[in-house]
């Protein structure tokens, strides 16, 4: 089995440590600017359903098409 490679190691191993699955860190690890800090995003309570879903669907949450907007929220926060 091929070992994808890990965009941001830093954090991956931070998410690990937090005990995440090999598999969640690895998906968050790898999104487009993983790890990067600003503190400039808007909390998700302001994000419409459709901006949650996207970014839901960039890092890989199952069943996030049957998902209402609290739902997205609470699974992109886990």
């Amino acid at each position: 089995m091929d070992i994808p490679s890990i965009k941001n190691e830093d954090q991956y191993e931070a998410l690990r440590d937090k005990g995440y699955s090999k598999e969640k860190a690895a998906r968050i690890a790898n999104t487009k600017d993983a790890g990067k800090k600003g503190g400039k995003a808007k909390p998700y309570e302001e994000w419409t359903k459709e901006e949650l879903y996207e970014q839901a669907k960039k890092i890989g949450v199952d069943g996030r098409s049957k998902m209402n907007k609290s739902e997205l929220i609470e699974s992109l926060r886990e």
